[in-house]
C-alpha cells in the first residue's frame, strides 16, 4: 500500500490550499501562502497552461491520498464509461473505502481514515476488509467493529458526527451505501475538466 509519508502541511502549502490532511486549520492557514523549499519566499513565474493542469492533478491526489499510478488507472477506468469521464472519476475516488469512512465522520481526515482501514477497523457487509482503495458499491453496509468504537478519539468523532452526504445512510457506527455518489454531493472544490485535459494530452 504506497502512500505520501512526507509532510502533509508542504502538500497544502504547494498548491495554495487547505486540502483538510490536518486537523488543525489555523496552523496550516498561517504558513499557506509560502510555497515550501529554500526558495518559497520568492516571486514565481507566470504558470503555463500545463503548470495548471499539473497543479489541478496533483491537489486531486493530495485529496484522496492516492499516487499517479493508481489515479492514472481510475481515469482509464473512468474514460470508458458512458458518463462524463470527470464526475466518473470523481465518483470513483468517493467510492474509495477510506474516504467512505471519512465521509460518514468516523475520522477527522481522509489519512486517520485510512489508517482505521489499515488496521482492520472496518468491515464491509460483515467481511473484515483493510484494503483503503476498496471500492464500495450500492447496498453495501460499512461498520466499524465495537472495540473499535471505543478508541478515544474514534468515540470522540462518533459523538459530534457531521451529516453524511446524501448517497450514503449513517447511523452510528454503522452506514449504508444507497446510491452511487454525484458531482454534485463532492464539496472540495476541484475542476476535474483541467484533469482531463491533463490525461488527454
Amino acid at each position: 500500500m504506497a502512500r505520501h509519508t512526507g509532510p502533509k502541511n508542504k502538500l497544502s502549502r504547494k498548491v495554495g490550499e487547505d486540502l483538510g490532511l490536518k486537523t488543525n486549520a489555523l496552523k496550516v492557514a498561517r504558513r499557506l501562502n509560502i510555497p515550501p523549499g529554500q526558495h518559497g519566499m520568492r516571486g514565481r513565474r507566470k504558470v503555463s497552461d500545463f503548470g495548471v493542469q499539473l497543479k489541478e492533478k496533483q491537489k486531486l491526489k493530495f485529496v484522496y491520498g492516492v499516487l499517479e499510478k493508481q489515479l492514472r488507472r481510475l481515469y482509464q477506468e473512468a474514460s470508458r464509461t458512458r458518463a462524463a469521464t470527470g464526475a466518473a472519476l470523481l465518483g470513483l475516488l468517493e467510492r474509495r473505502l477510506d474516504n467512505v469512512v471519512y465521509r460518514l465522520g468516523w475520522a477527522s481526515t481522509r489519512p486517520a481514515a485510512r489508517q482505521l482501514v489499515s488496521h482492520n477497523h472496518v468491515s464491509v457487509n460483515n467481511r473484515k476488509i483493510n484494503v483503503p482503495s476498496h471500492l464500495v458499491t450500492v447496498g453495501d453496509v460499512i461498520a466499524l467493529k465495537a472495540k473499535s468504537a471505543n478508541i478515544p478519539t474514534v468515540a470522540d468523532q462518533l459523538q459530534e458526527l457531521p451529516t453524511a452526504p446524501a448517497w450514503l445512510e449513517a447511523k452510528g457506527p454503522a452506514g449504508k451505501v444507497i446510491r452511487l455518489p454525484e458531482r454534485d454531493d463532492i464539496t472540495e472544490r476541484i475542476d476535474e475538466q483541467l484533469i482531463i485535459e491533463f490525461y488527454s494530452r
